[in-house]
């Protein structure tokens, strides 16, 4: 087995330890209900950062923005800012911190203390047992995610019964041959809608698309056609499911929690993978953290 196949695999019980991080002193870093955050990564963590501040914000726990580490707003003002940094090496995520140190507190939820992230953010939240060998990113996305989703009291014990499920249950038929797929959310669905595209694309080179659902009609829909794929985390807009239908193309709308359900999009990506005779522990062109000297990408 690959790492990723093992570490996706793992995900239950690093779920659950992140659960149980979430009251006790390890989160007492986290922000607290009515402060106004903003919450940063690159890659996968980006998209993470987008599911936490639509999940904090739809709950009414005070205003949350999501950016790309490389695209903060300089100037503007927020309580507290989160990082996630699996690495706790990568270079936007590092130059913010240094930025916002003395003016803004921060604080990094990584899978390793011992990087420069430690010297740059005032606080950190480690998540070691959720660390990974492969380049792709799995578990320490949504453990890191659970965590903040728990801190927040929006986790059950049946989000993670529900990956168990994702895990065990046959993928639904017809996806290996699939030429193309689009991945929708609504809310905090639509991070994981774009880190769906982005494991396919990384793990399997699939083509592969991510949009607000209710956005598909605006143009996206036209790409859809037998033998490609629409998937939808969360509930769906009134309507959609049957227009993708009559395109021809093969939609996917599980009952599983949303964040259990794209681990069933992590287990695609490696059967693909697999299938086509490639190693998602090391996708092409990519490294494990970008790090940067000057314009040069050394990683």
């Amino acid at each position: 087995m690959s790492y990723a196949e093992t570490e996706t695999a793992s995900q239950p019980a690093c779920w659950r330890r992140a659960a149980a991080l979430a009251g006790g002193p390890e989160a007492a870093v986290l922000p607290v209900a009515g402060e106004r955050i903003a919450v940063v990564g690159c890659g996968t963590s980006f998209y993470m950062a987008q599911a936490y501040a639509g999940l904090r914000e739809g709950s009414g726990q005070g205003e949350s923005d999501a950016f790309a580490a490389s695209e903060f707003p300089s100037g503007r003002g927020y309580d507290r800012v989160v990082a996630l940094t699996r690495s706790g090496t990568t270079t936007e995520v590092l130059e913010l911190l240094t930025r916002l140190r003395g003016t803004t507190r921060t604080v990094a939820v990584t899978a390793d203390p011992d990087t420069p992230v430690r010297a740059v953010a005032d606080d950190l939240v480690v998540l070691d047992f959720a660390d990974e060998r492969s380049v792709v990113q799995t578990r320490f996305a949504t453990t890191a995610l659970t965590l903040l989703r728990a801190h927040l009291g929006l986790h059950t014990d049946q989000v993670v019964a529900d990956a168990e499920t994702a895990l065990a249950e046959p993928l639904p038929g017809g996806l290996l041959d699939s030429t193309q797929f689009s991945f929708l959310g609504r809310g905090w669905t639509v991070g994981l809608a774009h880190e769906a595209a982005l494991k396919m694309k990384e793990a399997s080179l699939s083509w592969t698309e991510s949009y607000p659902a209710m956005e598909y009609r605006h143009g996206p829909i036209s790409i859809s056609t037998t033998g490609t794929t629409t998937w939808m985390f969360g509930g769906a807009p009134e309507g959609l499911p049957e227009q993708v239908r009559a395109t021809g193309a093969q939609w996917v709308n599980g009952s599983l929690d949303p964040l259990a359900d794209l681990v069933r999009v992590q287990r695609l990506a490696l059967t693909r993978a697999a299938a086509r005779g490639l190693d998602p522990d090391l996708p092409r062109h990519l490294s494990r953290s970008v790090v940067l000297d000057g314009a040069r990408d050394k990683a």
